[in-house]
This record gives structure tokens, sequence and C-alpha cells, in this order.
């Protein structure tokens, strides 16, 4: 084979066999095929997509290109959750352990947060002490002790992935939902999983702002992930406005222990309950999800996620006095408001602007080599709908460096939206996709 012809083949819209997508994705992996040919491919995929066989050969071709992760020595299904990533989308620090308390086992290879968007890594990082850079047989020994670890990429887990996104970033083709489909399903894939539960975000705060691009795309992964064997469920779940009240590293940690205790904000509990069952379901745990509901909701009550997210953070290495001292997480020095201009209702938050001002208070990256600042972040104190007096605090700003607020500040001021009538707020969870065959 050649590239050049393959290359030729994607351009004029003629479908690829198996293996002539095997042929690029191994000459990429192993640096036989140079960065210009690969990269005229993902620009030719970009604007000629492809067809689900394709998807299918390229996702698979991807995740062999390293370690399939092997749990069959576990007694219990193996279940995980992804999100497409929001402002304040927190709900993997609650899942993880509500699901894992119940007796499924929880393999979590997550990400770091780059952007508006916050990183799982990045959130348990700010945990003194948690380890997220465990070898796999330490992430063995950690899950089969509490049926849950939390880590990042390895070398071994699709390093096809690695070098395709890498490509991509700097080609102008990220946004093919083919290829995010791809990337995002062979490294899932590669857990070892029985089943996947997505929650694929829409609104200003999410990457996909329209509502049928995030039905695509879930649709996407779903149909992918079943012709690869397993259960797969989407939520396609609301980003109009952050989740929760806390949006930065060590301040979602603090909200998700709330979560835990029983307390926080209704929206973070309603998604977790809602996403926990769904993975009950799937993982067999539970006959319907009104019963995966009660059984999430149960595992909060009881204190036993609680309990187990104090042994992940215990046998990750990190400080578990955290979860019943959250004061011990990092905290920014200063304080800062932002208040109302005027009376009136939320009507819009501009919710990627709150993601982004708290990157640029440190709490996150717009480069991958930039440093995070754990303990700086914001408090949302008015949510859409809310009434507000002028003078009302709309936003409490948490800071270390005077040099990084006034961007900030000036951000989120515009970030607000108020108007004479509350407006209509839309469902957090809009539809799910794939439920019919996982039932």
């Amino acid at each position: 084979m050649r590239a050049v012809d393959i290359i030729r083949k994607k351009r004029d819209a003629i479908e690829l066999s198996r293996d002539e997508i095997n042929f690029l994705v191994e000459g990429a992996t192993h640096e036989r095929i140079p960065d210009y040919q690969i990269a005229a491919w993902l620009m030719a995929v970009l604007w000629r997509g492809m067809t689900r066989a394709e998807l299918a050969a390229l996702t698979e071709s991807m995740l062999h290109s390293g370690s399939v992760l092997d749990w069959s020595s576990l007694p219990a299904p193996k279940v995980d959750k992804h999100s497409t990533g929001g402002v304040g989308d927190k709900t993997s620090l609650v899942i993880a352990p509500v699901v894992a308390a119940a007796g499924l086992y929880v393999p979590m290879i997550s990400g770091r947060g780059l952007g508006h968007s916050g990183g799982t890594l990045d959130k348990l990082e700010s945990i003194p002490g948690f380890n997220v850079n465990l070898k796999l047989d330490e992430f063995k020994s950690v899950l089969e002790k509490c049926h849950c670890g939390l880590i990042g990429q390895t070398p071994e887990i699709a390093p096809a992935d690695k070098k395709l996104y890498a490509l991509r970033d700097v080609t102008a083709t990220v946004e093919s939902p083919y290829l995010i489909c791809a990337s995002i399903m062979s490294k899932k894939m590669a857990e070892g999983i029985d089943a996947l539960v997505l929650d694929v975000k829409t609104g200003v705060g999410a990457f996909m702002k329209k509502q049928a691009d995030a039905e695509y795309l879930a649709e996407l992964m779903v149909e992918t992930g079943m012709r690869m064997g397993k259960k797969v469920v989407a939520l396609i779940t609301d980003m109009e406005q952050p989740l929760g009240r806390k949006v930065g590293n060590a301040l979602e940690v603090e909200e998700c222990i709330e979560i835990m205790n029983g307390k926080g904000p209704a929206d973070l509990r309603e998604i977790c309950i809602e996403l926990s069952a769904w993975m009950f379901l799937l993982g067999g745990k539970s006959k319907s999800i009104a019963d995966g509901r009660g059984l999430a909701a149960e595992m909060i009550a009881s204190g036993h996620a609680r309990d187990t997210f104090r042994q992940i953070i215990r046998l990750q290495g990190g400080d578990a006095s955290v979860v019943d001292d959250p004061h011990k997480l990092p905290q920014a020095r200063h304080e800062a408001r932002v208040t109302a201009p005027a009376d009136g209702f939320i009507t819009a938050i501009q919710c990627e602007q709150v993601g982004v001002a708290s990157m640029m208070l440190g709490g996150g990256r717009e480069k991958k080599e930039d440093t995070i600042d754990p303990g700086v972040g914001l408090i949302v104190e008015k949510r859409l709908g809310d009434p507000v007096k002028a003078g009302e605090t709309l936003c409490i700003v948490r800071y270390n460096l005077d040099s990084r607020l006034p961007h900030s500040m000036g951000l989120l001021a515009n970030s607000f939206e108020i108007g004479p009538k509350p407006p209509h707020v839309l469902p957090l969870v809009r539809k799910v996709i794939g439920a019919e065959g996982n039932l």
C-alpha cells in the first residue's frame, strides 16, 4: 500500500478498507508515514467525513495500537463515564465513588483541562499528595481494593491517539466529529470496560454549542461502542451555565465532598445521580433507571460513597483527611466580588467566559505547559432565572495574584445578563441516546 493512494481515495470520498486504515494508523504510530501525509489524510477526513464502517475500523485500529487492559480477574462488571467537558463539570469525583461503593468496578482514565474546560486530573491533584500517574499494576491494585481508580493516560494506552491528536491540534482538524469519536472511544475501550455512559454537553459553555452537533457526536460514539460489543448510552446535558456553584480545582473537590455529605447544589446532585443510575443499569446493578437513582441516593445518604472516596485518596497517596476537613485543600489568599449593576432576573450567563475567567486566575491552562494554581477559582452566587437586586453579589472570585484579577473581573462583569423577566430554563438532561439498545 501507499499512503498517497489512501489519501486520494478519501479525498475523492471513496470508502477506505479496514486494511488501509490499519496501514495509516500503524504508519503514523511507528513514524513510517511522514506527518505531512497523515495531516493530508486528516484534512480529507474533515472535509469528506467517514462511513460508520470506516469509523469503527479507525477506532479499533487506534485501540489496538497499544495495550487493552484486561480486568477479567475482577468479579463484577467494569463501567466508566466520559464527559465532553464544561465549566464546573466535576461529576467524575462523585460518580466514581458512588458506583464503586455499590460494587461495580470503575477503572477511570481521565484527562487534563485545556482552555475554559477543567480536567479531572487537575482537580484530583489539588488534593495534597494524590498521585494520578500510577503504573498499570498499581492501578489494578487500587481497583482490587476499593473498586475504583482515577489515573491519567499511560504510554501503553492508545499511543496512536496521542500521535494523531498532536497533528489534529496543529492542522485545524480537531473539530471533525469522526476524529473526536475515534479519539474518545479508542481510549475508553482500551480501559477494558464492559459499559460506558457518555455525558455530551451542549450550550454556550460546551465545545458543542448546538444541540444537533452534540446529538450527532453522541450517536457516533454510541454506535461505535455498540459495534465493538459494549453497552453504551449518551446523555445530552445542559451547559448554558456552570454546573454547581464552584469553578476551580480545589473548590470543585470541596463541592463534590459537599454532595457526598448530602448537601451541595441541586443541579450537581441531579446529574451525578442520573449518570450513576445509567452506569448501574448498564452494569447490571439495577433493573431500571428509577432503581438506579435510588441506589445512587442510598450510596450518598449512607456515607458509603464518601467512605470510598476517602479510600481512593488514601490508596493513591493523597491526604484522605481532606474529606473530613476540606479546609486542608489549597486556599486562595484573596477574595473579590462581582456585583449586579441593576435589579431584575439573570437571563443569561456567558458560561464559557466564566471558565476563561477562572483559567486566567491560574485555575486552568491556556497552553499545556502552563502551571495550575489549585486554590483559585469562582463561586457563582446567582443562576439562570434568579431574581437579583442592584449591588448584590453575582460571583465571588478567589485569587492569589493581583496581576491576574482585572481581566478576570472584566470578563465576569460581562458574563451575567440581567433582564426584566426570568428566562425559560432548559432541563439539565435534554435527551438520552442509545437507551433502546441497552434496556
